[in-house]
């Protein structure tokens, strides 16, 4: 299987001292992140995440399908992963990488069973028809902040996409098209968002937003889930070294505040988007329709 090109001895020793110096090979404070940019597609549920050099895009669709026999009131929301070669050489098609497999948990713990969608909203008559809803996530690009990239990413996509106007006359089933009604947006309980922190000199010292060369060097990675409110979703620590509890503590108190301004950056995005599609007053002129 192949593998990610590991830092030489001259090169891991030049971070690590770097790091002793609370300096960065880019210049960016330890509690820093790179330049991230969230951009929409044309369609509803499209956000593309650039993270430095990582970057993955998110792709939301819905599709009408029988309930499971024991959520006969609930909706279906699923979440893949996909990593292509031609973000990194260590990936593989059709085969799931180690590093795949810890991102897909991590997505269905902070995002799925968190509950940050309401299922129950997406039922349409119950035990017969719900909306299904899967979010494809592709990473196009890969220098590190895989995790961050990809919630990003998925979230910024949920909060994007609106699901079609249905009515229900007895057990018909009407799907209007964008033309005739205003899409709804999804019923979202709660915003978690995932920072990953990478420790070094055993949880002495802790960085955020880590290139692929930090986390190839580091001791071992806490990932924080949680929402701007200040709710923990998740909180993991992956790597061999040993961290003291004052220092997780640390750890996600620093992720619940990065978390904070991941969520401005996605509420700026949304917004300049929702004034690009407005122009011209079209959101007014459909909602007015509706109220008709």
């Amino acid at each position: 299987m192949p593998r990610e090109a590991e830092p030489s001895s001259n090169e891991r020793a030049f971070i690590l001292q770097a790091l002793q110096e609370n300096v960065r090979l880019d210049g960016r404070a330890l509690d820093a992140f790179r330049e991230l940019i969230v951009s929409f597609g044309d369609e509803y549920g499209v956000a593309d995440v650039r993270l430095g050099k990582t970057r993955v895009l998110t792709r939301i669709s819905a599709s009408i399908t029988a309930p499971y026999p024991d959520r006969k009131f609930d909706g279906i929301f699923t979440i893949t992963t996909e990593l292509s070669p031609l973000a990194s050489p260590a990936f593989e098609v059709g085969r799931q990488t180690d590093l795949e497999t810890h991102l897909s948990r991590i997505l269905e713990t902070s995002l799925r069973r968190s509950q940050a969608l309401s299922t129950e909203s997406l039922c349409l008559l119950a035990g017969q028809k719900v909306w299904t809803l899967r979010a494809d996530i592709h990473v196009l690009d890969y220098d590190g902040g895989l995790i961050d990239a990809c919630c990003l990413s998925a979230l910024a996509a949920l909060r994007h996409y609106r699901i079609p106007s249905t009515s229900i006359t007895g057990t018909d089933l009407t799907i209007y098209t964008l033309k005739e009604r205003e899409p709804i947006p999804l019923a979202l309980l709660h915003h978690p968002l995932c920072v990953s922190l990478y420790y070094f000199e055993n949880g002495q010292k802790t960085i955020v937003d880590a290139t692929l060369a930090e986390q190839q060097v580091s001791e071992g990675e806490v990932v924080v889930a949680a929402n701007p409110q200040g709710e923990v979703c998740l909180v993991q620590k992956g790597g061999g070294g040993e961290v003291a509890a004052l220092e997780l503590l640390d750890c996600v108190k620093l992720g619940v505040g990065k978390v904070r301004e991941l969520g401005k950056i996605i509420d700026g995005a949304l917004a300049k988007d929702a004034q690009v599609r407005d122009r011209g007053g079209i959101s007014a002129e459909l909602s007015a329709e509706n109220e008709r």
